[in-house]
């Protein structure tokens, strides 16, 4: 009888085998546990008949699709991406795809967007999640198995990578005092971010402690272009020194302030954060607290992989960031 189509069926493959379509399905879900002779002429058959195996149908039998999905708030942001790029490469190493979801930086479509995903791959990676704790507590039991980066949440038992960011801003604000700077600026992140949270905390208690320093704090965001929208504030406030939400911020406030004529670190000094790659080449090239991206990547792969083998995962790890000295930072002039 001619074939429908030149796609070869399982039974076709079977046929040429001389052996049943079940033991060429297990052949090639890996559970075969026969003579490997039979498993060769499996194989050889496939070949001769050019059978490609309906992955779609492997994932259903086995219960597993082995993908796993990547949530992100922010793709644009290299920060984001460094750590996108370690977790696919490590997961494609043990047969796993990644799958991308940006919610935008959108807290109210995050939740939906999270569990739409959930519904298509084996487990979730959340990288920075902007939802309240209340709803990442209720959607955790439903999207597991479950890895959380740069988000410590206690109150759900999943393992979490997460970033000391209080020690990282307190030790750039250390950095612009040694150097002099009594007035700093500080351009925040978006309003739901729990890292920026955690900067502000840190800056209340830097100024608590530190006789005679001031730091303004002004509305800003998480892109270049909110960096160049705050620079003529950064320039009318007197501050000498400017703290910024992350490096793509901190770029786009050099930028803006080379455009009004004022010079960094000359007139202002400016650090950011994360040490993006961007942050090295930018003219003068950026202070910033330095964050092991590509670290968190593999470690959020080794403990997703763990979850997934029905493994006890390693324990939580909170970096702690690296400051990264350069150009944009000086002592104010007197």
């Amino acid at each position: 009888m001619a074939r429908r189509s030149d796609t070869a069926t399982i039974a076709e493959v079977a046929e040429h085998a001389g052996v049943s379509p079940a033991t060429v399905s297990r052949v090639f879900n890996n559970r075969f546990v026969g003579d490997p002779a039979v498993a060769d002429r499996v194989r050889a058959s496939a070949v001769a008949l050019a059978y490609t195996p309906n992955h779609h149908a492997r994932s259903l039998a086995l219960g597993r699709t082995r993908a796993i999905a990547f949530v992100v708030p922010d793709l644009a942001n290299p920060a984001f991406q460094a750590i996108l790029s370690s977790l696919s490469k490590s997961a494609a190493r043990d047969g796993y795809r990644v799958l991308v979801a940006d919610s935008v930086e959108s807290p109210d479509d995050e939740p939906l967007l999270v569990d739409e995903v959930r519904r298509r791959c084996d487990a979730v990676v959340l990288c920075a999640p902007r939802m309240p704790d209340d709803e990442l507590i209720v959607h955790a039991a439903g999207i597991r198995p479950l890895v959380l980066i740069n988000r410590a949440m206690p109150q759900i038992d999943v393992p979490s990578l997460s970033v000391d960011y209080q020690s990282g801003v307190r030790n750039l604000a250390e950095h612009l005092h040694d150097l002099g700077h009594r007035h700093l600026i500080y351009l925040g992140g978006p309003e739901r971010s729990v890292s920026n949270r955690y900067r502000l905390r840190a800056l209340d208690e830097f100024e608590r402690s530190t006789p005679g320093v001031t730091i303004d704090r002004i509305p800003g965001g998480f892109t270049s272009e909110d960096g160049v929208a705050a620079a003529e504030r950064v320039r009318d406030s007197g501050a000498t020194a400017a703290l910024a939400y992350n490096d793509l911020v901190a770029i786009g406030l050099m930028n803006g302030l080379l455009e009004l004529g004022v010079r960094v670190p000359d007139d202002v000094s400016v650090a950011g954060f994360d040490d993006i790659p961007f942050a090295r080449y930018t003219t003068p090239t950026l202070t910033t607290a330095s964050v092991p991206h590509t670290e968190l990547g593999a470690e959020a792969w080794q403990r997703m992989r763990a979850l997934l083998d029905g493994e006890e995962p390693d324990a939580d790890v909170v970096f702690q960031p690296r400051l990264e000295l350069r150009a944009s930072t000086a002592a104010p002039r007197a």
